[in-house]
């Protein structure tokens, strides 16, 4: 508790620092409402020029877009120190005071960024989610409102799991590894409509590798009544956990790269 109350207190002091600048604040996160805008304006596109792919209708891909931006917009918001700070904070030696606190380095890491402009993407992934709803005409139930809760929590814990994975390549290399944006943003992109329409190769990838297809795709199949793989009924609650598995994992090998960093010497 005593963790969570510093980390509460730290993104409060964040966010207010950057409200001291409101003008600059409402421009950059109507610049963020431009940018996902438009990539929902891809998708809005696609539903109007072919109504549908595979077996999912226009309302489901509006679905699948929602979910996914506001899992990794609300990944970005809290999460900030990791996706985006972390690489500067190595190559500016700021990661060595960071060590001499009392604290776990993880999570200073994430008490030290945040990036509320988001919030503007997050409320296109709402409005997106709410139109998917109202086209698929979805039956809500108690379980399909825990799954969308779980699907959520598990895909932040996923995405910010694969932000780790950049996090350890820094800690090794100095700078970031692109590659690893083919996990993150990559899947971002790719995984903002259904799993099944694309080939093998990239259902296998975002399905083990970075299990976006289990944190998501499968509890948003439940909800839009049309099971991906016809599973049974509690695969769809188990299935997202994968998320929190990989952030453990990846949680682990962090403190371990954290053993073989290198002050600056400042």
């Amino acid at each position: 508790m005593d963790t969570f109350r510093l980390y509460r207190h730290s993104i409060a002091m964040l966010i207010k620092s950057q409200l001291q600048y409101p003008s600059s604040f409402i421009m950059q996160t109507l610049a963020q409402l431009v940018m996902q805008g438009g990539e929902m304006l891809a998708v809005i596109m696609v539903v109007d020029r072919f109504g549908q792919l595979g077996h999912w209708s226009g309302g489901n891909l509006f679905f699948f877009f929602g979910l996914m931006s506001v899992s990794f917009y609300l990944t970005e918001v809290f999460g900030r120190g990791v996706t985006g700070d972390f690489p500067s904070m190595v190559r500016s030696g700021m990661l060595d005071s960071l060590l001499l606190r009392p604290r776990g380095i993880l999570t200073q890491v994430l008490c030290n960024g945040t990036d509320p402009r988001r919030i503007s993407c997050i409320a296109v992934g709402v409005l997106s989610m709410v139109m998917g709803c109202r086209m698929s005409e979805v039956s809500w139930s108690f379980l399909k409102v825990l799954a969308l809760a779980e699907s959520i929590f598990m895909s932040c814990l996923l995405i910010l799991g694969l932000f780790l994975i950049e996090a350890i390549f820094c800690i090794h290399s100095v700078k970031s590894v692109e590659l690893v944006n083919a996990l993150t943003y990559g899947g971002r992109s790719a995984c903002q409509y259904p799993i099944d329409i694309f080939p093998k190769a990239l259902r296998i990838l975002f399905s083990v590798v970075a299990p976006f297809a289990m944190t998501m795709h499968v509890p948003a199949a439940y909800i839009l009544g049309s099971p991906l793989y016809g599973w049974p009924l509690w695969t769809v609650f188990v299935t997202p956990l994968s998320g929190a598995l990989l952030f453990a994992l990846m949680t682990l090998l962090f403190h371990r790269a954290i053993r073989y960093y290198r002050s600056t010497g400042s």
